[in-house]
C-alpha cells in the first residue's frame, strides 16, 4: 500500500469523490448510520488515502488539526477501509501512518478521538487510552482515548 497525505485544498475533485464515496459507502451504508459526513471539518483537515496496489483506495483517514474537534489536541477521525479488502491488514497500516503523520504535521500534540467501542482494543494497541465513559453517537457505542 503506498500513502497520498494530502489538505483538503490539494484534492482533486476525483479524489475527494473518492473518499466520500468510501465514507458514506461504510458508515452510511453499512453501518446504517444516518448522519451528515460533510461536517465543515473537512476543509480545514489533511486527509490520508492509503492506495492498493491497483490504484484502488483501501484505506482512509481525516488528519485534524489541534483544536479543530478537541482543545488541546489534534485527532484522526473517518477511519475507515474498502470493504472488499478487509482483513489484509490495511486498517493497521492506516492507523500506523495516520499517527506517524500527525506527529510530523502536529509535533508535541497529544491525540484525541472518539472510537467506536468495539474497536476500543484496536486502538489500545496503538497506545490510545480510554477516558470517560461510553457515549452514543449515530446509535453506535463510543468512547474517547488518548494518546500522549
Amino acid at each position: 500500500m503506498h500513502f497520498t497525505l494530502k489538505h483538503y485544498r490539494e484534492l482533486s475533485l476525483d479524489e475527494l469523490y473518492t473518499i466520500l464515496r468510501l465514507r458514506q459507502r461504510v458508515f452510511v451504508l453499512e453501518q446504517h448510520c444516518a448522519f451528515v459526513d460533510c461536517d465543515d471539518q473537512d476543509q480545514q483537515s489533511w486527509h490520508l488515502m492509503g492506495y492498493a496496489a491497483d490504484g484502488t483506495l483501501a484505506a482512509y483517514s481525516r488528519l485534524l488539526p489541534v483544536g479543530l474537534s478537541y482543545p488541546g489536541y489534534a485527532s484522526i477521525g473517518r477511519v475507515v477501509s474498502e470493504p472488499a479488502l478487509r482483513r489484509e491488514g490495511y486498517g493497521r497500516i492506516l492507523m500506523e501512518e495516520s499517527i506517524r503523520r500527525c506527529g510530523e504535521l502536529f509535533p508535541a500534540a497529544p491525540l484525541k478521538i472518539g472510537a467506536q467501542l468495539y474497536l476500543k482494543k484496536f486502538y489500545e494497541s496503538f497506545g490510545f487510552q480510554a477516558v470517560g465513559d461510553v457515549y452514543i453517537e449515530d446509535d453506535i457505542e463510543h468512547i474517547h482515548m488518548v494518546r500522549p
